[in-house]
C-alpha cells in the first residue's frame, strides 16, 4: 500500500480496518448509528482500486445520488486523486441504464420515458377512468391509492390478495377490479414505451431470472457494494442474489436498527437473514464505536433498542466522555412543547450553539404545526424537509411533459399535459389528437391536426419547436426551445410566473451539464433536486434557521441538540403502527434513529393531553396521554426526567382554564331584535 494510503488508514479502528481490508468472500458490514459507515465503505473501495480492482468494474449502489457522490469524493481524498467509478448510483438509475443497454434482448424500446409517481398516478387514473372500475355505488379507490397497491405488489413481490390484507385491508373488496385495472395499466405504459418506478426493479429482477443474462451481467462487476442494505425491498434483494449467487465480491452495509421504510416495502429480513445466504456463512463485521454522541446519549439509545424483538447484537459505544443526560420532558400540551422548544432553542442559541445545529424531529410532518406558528411568533427563522417536491411543482411538470412528449409522442401523460397548456384544447380535444399519434410522433399529430380557434399563433409555434426537437438533438438546444414557447403559457397560467421562472432556469442550468436529452429526463426524474422557488418558504432572514424534520428525513444527518416531539402512546408508537409485531418493532427503531441524530443534547417530550377538535357529541375535548411504551420505567434512569410549563404572568393566569362558554351568534341577531 503507497505511503499516501497508509496515512488515509490510519485512524481506522480495528472492525473498520477489518471490513476495508476483507478479500473477495461475501461481508456483512452492520454499521451503528454515527460509527463511520460512508467512511468504511469508501476506505474499502480505495483499498481494492490500490490494490488493483479496476474502478469501471466496481458497481456501487446506494439510495440517493448524493450519497454515491460523497463516497466517490471520499475515494479520491484516500487515494489522494480523482478515481473514476462508472457504476455508482441509485438501483434505479443503475436499473435505468442496464435496461437501456439490455434492451434489444428484453424487448423494449431503448428511448422508453420514466415517468415519475405523479405522472404514473396521472396514467392510473386515465386508466382507471376508461375502465369504468370507479363507476358503481361504492367508493372505488383513488387514482394514487391503486398506485400505492399496485407499487406494493411489484416491491414487496406480493400477490394483490396479500398486498391487500397487509396493508389496504380497506380495498379488499376489490380485488378483482384492481387486477383488471394492473393489467390495463402495464399495457398502456407498454403501449407508450413508458416505464415508471417500479418497473426499473422489477424488469431488472426479471431479466436476472434468465441465467444467461444474470451471468453476463453480472460478469461486468468483481465487486458489488450496496449502502443501507436494511432498506432494500425483495426485488433489489433477488437482484444481487442473481447477479452474484456465490456473493464472491458482494460487500452489503447497514443497520437494522435502522429498518423505517416498511411503507415502501424495505423488508428488514433482507439483512438479518444475508449472513445465511452463502456457504460458508457470510462474514460478519460490526462496528460499534460510535463518533458522534455523547456517552449518555448513547446509553439511553442503547437502552432504547435493547428491547428490540430481533436484531444484531451489537452495543454502541463512544471515546465522548462527559455530557448531560438526555431530558425526559414531560409538558402540559402541545401549546406548552412548543412553548418549551422555542424557549431552549434560543437559550442554546444563547450558550453560543447556531440554530442551524439543532433540529427538531417528530413522527409526521403535521406535528410540527403548533411548533411552527410558536417559532413564527418568536421570529425564529426554521426551514422545514418534507412538502411539495421539485417535481411536483405544476410548472416543473409543464415544462418536463414538453420535453418528454417531443422526446416519445406515445407518452400520453406528457402529450395529454403538453396540448392543455394552448387555450381552447381541452381534455376531450387533448385525447383525439393524442388517438391520431403514430410513427411521426408528436410534431407528426401536430403537423396534422387544425389548430384550435384563436389559438393559431401558439399552435404554429407548438410545431416548429416540435420540428426542431424531431431533427437531430442538438442538447442542451432542446432546452431553449422548450422555455421559449412555455413562456408566455406560464404567464397566462400561473400569478406568479416571475417566481417560478427561476426553476425553468435552474432545469435548463441542470440540463446543460447532461449529453443528451433522454439523460436529462431520466436523471432528472430519478434524482430531482428537493425544493422549488415558489414552494420552499419564505425567504429566510439571515443564514441561520432552525431545522423541522420527519425522522424518515432526517435519517443520516446529525444535529448537536435534538427535540423530538410526541414521545407519547399514539404518536410514537403511531397508533397506525402498532397493529402487528413488525410494525410495532419498526416504530422503535423510528424512536431509536431520531435519539442517535443527536451529538451533546436530546430532548424527548411527552405532552399530557392533546386538544382536539369536533369529536363527535361532546364537541371540542382534550384527549390525555401516556408515555411511549419504548421508554419503560426500568430504562428512565438513563434520562434526567422533568415537568416544565411556561411562565404564568398576571395576564396570563387563565392560561389553559376552560373558557366559558359565549354564544356571539344569538347576541349578533339580538342587537336588532
Amino acid at each position: 500500500m503507497s505511503r499516501i494510503m497508509a496515512q488515509a488508514f490510519d485512524d481506522l479502528n480495528a472492525e473498520q480496518r477489518a471490513a476495508v481490508e476483507h478479500g473477495l468472500e461475501p461481508l456483512l458490514v452492520i454499521a451503528g448509528a454515527g460509527s463511520g459507515k460512508t467512511k468504511t465503505l469508501s476506505c474499502r473501495v480505495a483499498h481494492l482500486v490500490a490494490n488493483g480492482a479496476d474502478p469501471t468494474r466496481i458497481l456501487l449502489l446506494t439510495f440517493s445520488r448524493r450519497a454515491a457522490s460523497e463516497m466517490i469524493a471520499r475515494v479520491g481524498k484516500v487515494m489522494s486523486g480523482d478515481v473514476r467509478i462508472p457504476w455508482a448510483g441509485t438501483f434505479h438509475a443503475i436499473g435505468a441504464r442496464l435496461l437501456r443497454e439490455l434492451a434489444p434482448v428484453i424487448g423494449i424500446d431503448p428511448e422508453f420515458t420514466i415517468h415519475d409517481r405523479s405522472d404514473s398516478a396521472d396514467l392510473m387514473g386515465m386508466v382507471r377512468q376508461e375502465l369504468g372500475v370507479a363507476t358503481g355505488a361504492k367508493r372505488f379507490p383513488m387514482k394514487g391509492t391503486c398506485l400505492a397497491i399496485y407499487s406494493r405488489v411489484v416491491n414487496a413481490d406480493e400477490t394483490i390478495a396479500d398486498a391487500l390484507a397487509n396493508a389496504f385491508p380497506w380495498c379488499r373488496e376489490w380485488e378483482a377490479e384492481l387486477k383488471r385495472l394492473f393489467a390495463a395499466y402495464v399495457e398502456a405504459k407498454q403501449k407508450q414505451d413508458v416505464l415508471d418506478y417500479d418497473d426499473l426493479l422489477w424488469l431488472w429482477a426479471e431479466a436476472m431470472q434468465e441465467p444467461a443474462l444474470a451471468q453476463e451481467v453480472g460478469a461486468r462487476f468483481d465487486h458489488v457494494m450496496v449502502d443501507e442494505y436494511q432498506d432494500t425491498n425483495k426485488l433489489q434483494a433477488r437482484i444481487l442474489l442473481a447477479m452474484k449467487p456465490d456473493g464472491r465480491g458482494v460487500t452489503v452495509v447497514g443497520d437494522d436498527a435502522q429498518s423505517i421504510y416498511s411503507f415502501r416495502a424495505a423488508d428488514v429480513r433482507n439483512i438479518l437473514d444475508f449472513p445465511k445466504l452463502f456457504t460458508p456463512d457470510a462474514r460478519l463485521v460490526t462496528l460499534e464505536q460510535n463518533y458522534r454522541s455523547t456517552s449518555p446519549i448513547l446509553a439511553a439509545s442503547n437502552a432504547v433498542i435493547d428491547l428490540a424483538k430481533e436484531r444484531f447484537t451489537k452495543n454502541l459505544r463512544t471515546s465522548r466522555s462527559g455530557g448531560a443526560a438526555p431530558q425526559l420532558v414531560s409538558v402540559r400540551d402541545e401549546a406548552a412543547q412548543a412553548a418549551y422548544i422555542a424557549e431552549s432553542v434560543l437559550d442554546a442559541r444563547e450558550r453560543g450553539m447556531a440554530l442551524t445545529q439543532q433540529a427538531v424531529l417528530f413522527r409526521a410532518a403535521d406535528f410540527s404545526a403548533p411548533v411552527e406558528l410558536e417559532l413564527a411568533k418568536r421570529d425564529i427563522p426554521f426551514v422545514k424537509f418534507g412538502g411539495l417536491k421539485f417535481l411536483e411543482a405544476a410548472h416543473v411538470k409543464d415544462f418536463l411533459a414538453i420535453l418528454r412528449w417531443a422526446q416519445n409522442g406515445g407518452d400520453r401523460v406528457a402529450g395529454f399535459r403538453t396540448l392543455q397548456l394552448i387555450p381552447g384544447v381541452g381534455p376531450a380535444r387533448a385525447a383525439r389528437i393524442l388517438d391520431a399519434v403514430d410513427e411521426t410522433g408528436a410534431f407528426g399529430v401536430v403537423r396534422n391536426t387544425a389548430p384550435p380557434a384563436g389559438a393559431s399563433e401558439q399552435w404554429e409555434a407548438l410545431k416548429d419547436m416540435l420540428a426542431a426537437m424531431a431533427k437531430t438533438p442538438a442538447w442542451p438546444s432542446d432546452l431553449d426551445l422548450a422555455a421559449r414557447w412555455y413562456a408566455p403559457m406560464m404567464n397566462e397560467r400561473y400569478d406568479d410566473a416571475r417566481v417560478r421562472v427561476g426553476d425553468i432556469e435552474q432545469m435548463q442550468r441542470i440540463g446543460a451539464t447532461f449529453a443528451s436529452r433522454t439523460s436529462f429526463l431520466t436523471e432528472l426524474t430519478l434524482d430531482p433536486p428537493n425544493s422549488t422557488s415558489d414552494e420552499s418558504g419564505p425567504a429566510l432572514k439571515d443564514d441561520d434557521y432552525l431545522i423541522l424534520s420527519t425522522i424518515h428525513s432526517a435519517k443520516g444527518q446529525e444535529w448537536k441538540n435534538v427535540f423530538v416531539l410526541n414521545v407519547v402512546d399514539g404518536c410514537m408508537p403511531s397508533d397506525l403502527g402498532a397493529g402487528s409485531t413488525a410494525e410495532l418493532e419498526e416504530e422503535r427503531r423510528l424512536l431509536y434513529v431520531a435519539m442517535t441524530r443527536a451529538k451533546d443534547e436530546l430532548h424527548l417530550i411527552t405532552p399530557q393531553r392533546f386538544y382536539h377538535t369536533q369529536q363527535g357529541k361532546g364537541g371540542d375535548k382534550h384527549v390525555y396521554a401516556i408515555r411511549s411504551r419504548f421508554l419503560p420505567s426500568d430504562i428512565l434512569p438513563k434520562f434526567e426526567q422533568t415537568a416544565w410549563a411556561p411562565d404564568v404572568g398576571v395576564n396570563d393566569a387563565r392560561i389553559g382554564a376552560p373558557l366559558p362558554k359565549i354564544d356571539l351568534a344569538a347576541k349578533a341577531r339580538g342587537r336588532f331584535g
